[in-house]
């Protein structure tokens, strides 16, 4: 990093030249992704960093350079500022941008970089220290005539002190963290006799996650609403505001859904608080990106509730309104220039909408969920933007937050921007992993949302452990026989799929069961081919016909009762993964398994299920097999059974042929290890 001299602008402005070239992105994930967009685009090199879990990660691939910073344990990498500092030396990077989480907050961080000679895209140490603690933040904004909610925030913080403030204050109120945020160590207290045990709940959860077990009382607003102000400060003193978002879907005190501008704010409420949020960065020293967040109550009051002395991971949705780019107004920042507009220059156009995808269950407690993300499809269309980090077959870690990607929606009005998002929520495509997407369909699509009128109970309210809507839908009988066809699609070679007698008997179209497994359930199916790509599926006690298109990259145009529809798919192993209408179905075909089907008898026989007559044989002894192979195939009350091989070998004696009668459990074919496989496997090992 180099400062220049101060230059003189015609108009008589000068600008303080700060030099660099390079710029660490000390994150993972959409932010690093996105933050290397924008920096690429203004001419800067791009340096990643990554753990060994995120090795392979799409920001890793997108950067000019990567960096190892360690193990997986955020703790171990992300979090170390040492193994940051040394891969910014490694790299001869002189900038750094901490993105949103990990360090972004840290001062000690900025403070380390700022030692070390490089660049910190953010605020200064000193601002991000001043608001790092929520009681002294409370106090320098009291100071500067920022609004606040009554509480207390004192020195004297025992239980007798806080207990007696509590009963001052009255109730309900809030008990929270005086470090840190996130909703830990924060509860809401209705009663004055829950005080005591919300205070030692919260004191541990604040020393655990913070390292400090500081609280801070504040009086519970009803109905209010979360409004966050988006502020940027430059070098030279100018300070200005782009706006609200308003923030109210949470759970858990977690932002799910953001929206900009407020149905609740109006312009000249907006102009008040939009003052206070500038009072509020100027109070202390501020540069950079930063958020002023407010609770609104009903009656158009406004109180402080903290700053956030970094971009946030909504800021999407005031870049579309305004046309900005936060990012690059960050970097213009940390050069040295001047704010690119003043306040009276800024303008907004439409409405957007924000979704946070996260990989969780929604239907079991939000439990987080990690593994393989075996097909990533994000929505395109008007006015849609998906800002995402991801890549087919990634695998998503325990070791870090489960956002997967962010959807956004931008439209001429509220109304617009939200059926947008509504449909870029039902053609994104995430299979392997459960995610949170019905459950934001169900948000946006709920009365209350689509009328603007949602405070920051409102998913507590409408979307309670109990409610119906937070019960798992069961697939609809048109999901399970499309799931049928495709099931019984994937089980045949392309060589099977083209013989046009394939799905015939001697006595007419044969009728292929499955049972079809979602979740716990079950659903007895049987499939018959009646041509012509028309498929008559027998489900749940339902008839249904299905005519289907050739399946094309994962995408199946198909037809039933009377209605076009398209579906997107992917079959992995065993399972199949249907996305219709917005909903995604995990189905396997268990019958084998139910039955016995396919079941070794000891180490290596194939066995009949049942009693029946064998209408096919597919393979001869000394025929190298692979597991799931079909092998025989049986014909009992009208219905075909596959046996399959349940593990490579090679087939060591076929006791039948097509025409035969067999019994139960009758042994139908017989299989060996395959030596040669074995010893090339225990070759590759050693």
């Amino acid at each position: 990093m180099s400062d220049g001299p101060a230059l003189f602008t015609p108009a008589g402005r000068y600008v303080i030249v700060i030099r660099f070239g390079k710029i660490l992105i000390a994150n993972r994930g959409e932010i690093a992704c996105r933050i290397m967009r924008t920096a690429k685009a203004l001419g800067y090199r791009t340096v990643a960093v990554f753990s060994d879990a995120d090795a392979g990660a799409l920001h890793v691939r997108e950067a000019d350079e990567a960096a190892r910073i360690g193990p997986p344990p955020a703790r171990e990498s992300y979090l170390d500022i040492g193994a940051l500092l040394a891969a910014a030396r490694r790299s001869g990077a002189d900038a750094v941008h901490p993105g949103y989480g990990f360090l972004s907050e840290n001062a000690a961080f900025a403070q380390s970089c700022t030692d070390a000679g490089l660049v910190f895209i953010g605020p200064p140490a000193a601002a991000i220290d001043a608001m790092g603690n929520k009681a002294r933040a409370k106090s320098i904004m009291q100071a500067a005539g920022v609004p606040c909610v009554p509480g207390y925030q004192g020195a004297d913080q025992s239980d007798r002190t806080l207990l007696a403030e509590g009963g001052r204050i009255g109730f309900p109120l809030m008990v929270k963290a005086a470090s840190g945020g996130g909703g830990r160590g924060m509860r809401l207290v209705n009663d004055r006799g829950d005080l005591a045990n919300a205070l030692a709940r919260a004191r541990s959860e604040a020393a655990s996650a913070f390292g400090d077990d500081d609280l801070i009382l504040e009086r519970a607003v009803a109905d209010a609403r979360h409004i966050e102000f988006q502020v940027f400060a430059d070098r030279h003193g100018n300070v200005i505001h782009l706006g609200e978002r308003d923030c109210s879907i949470q759970r858990r005190h977690q932002k799910v859904i953001e929206e900009t501008p407020s149905p609740a704010v109006s312009t000249e409420l907006r102009a008040r608080m939009g003052d206070a949020a500038v009072a509020a960065a100027r109070a202390i020293g501020y540069v950079g990106a930063g958020t002023v967040e407010f609770l609104l109550d009903p009656s158009g009051n406004f109180y402080f509730l903290e700053m956030n002395t970094r971009l946030q991971v909504e800021h999407p949705v005031t870049e579309a309104v305004t046309g900005l780019d936060l990012v690059e107004w960050q970097l213009r920042v940390a050069a040295g220039e001047r704010l690119p507009l003043e306040q009276h220059e800024v303008t907004s156009r439409g409405h957007a909408i924000e979704a946070r995808l996260y990989a969780e269950d929604p239907y079991a407690g939000f439990l987080p969920q990690s593994g393989v993300l075996i097909d990533w499809r994000p929505a395109r269309g008007a006015g849609v933007r998906v800002d995402h980090g991801l890549s087919p077959r990634q695998n998503i870690t325990p070791f870090y937050d489960p956002m997967l990607a962010k959807l956004i929606a931008h439209g001429a009005s509220r109304e617009e921007a939200r059926r947008r998002l509504s449909l870029a929520l039902e053609d994104t495509v995430a299979f392997g992993l459960t995610t949170n997407r019905g459950f934001l369909l169900a948000i946006l699509r709920h009365p209350g949302f689509v009328a603007g009128q949602a405070t920051t109970d409102f998913i507590a309210r409408n979307f309670g452990p109990d409610s119906d809507a937070m019960r798992r839908p069961a697939p609809a009988p048109t999901t399970l026989a499309v799931a049928a066809i495709l099931l019984l699609e994937a089980r045949e070679s392309d060589a099977e799929r083209k013989r046009p007698e394939r799905h015939w008997s001697s006595t007419g179209a044969s009728v292929w069961p499955l049972r079809l497994t979602v979740g716990e359930d079950h659903h007895p199916a049987g499939v018959a081919a009646i041509g012509g790509g028309l498929f008559r599926i027998d489900v749940d006690g339902e008839t249904i016909e299905v005519s289907i298109d050739e399946p094309l990259d994962g995408v199946l145009r198909f037809a039933a009762g009377g209605l076009q529809q398209t579906a997107r798919f992917c079959v992995h192993e065993d399972t199949l993964f249907l996305d219709l209408n917005g909903n995604t179905t995990v189905v396997r075909d268990t019958l084998l398994k139910a039955s016995g089907t396919g079941r070794r008898d000891g180490p290596s026989r194939l066995v009949a299920p049942m009693n029946g007559a064998i209408v096919g044989v597919y393979a001869k002894p000394g025929d190298r097999v692979a597991k799931g192979q079909r092998i025989v195939v049986l014909e009992a009350m009208k219905m075909q059974h596959e046996i399959c091989a349940e593990r490579d070998g090679i087939v060591d004696a076929v006791a039948v042929k097509p025409g035969d009668q067999v019994a139960t459990r009758q042994v139908l074919a017989e299989l060996k290890t395959d030596a040669v496989a074995t010893h090339d496997r225990k070759e590759d090992v050693s």
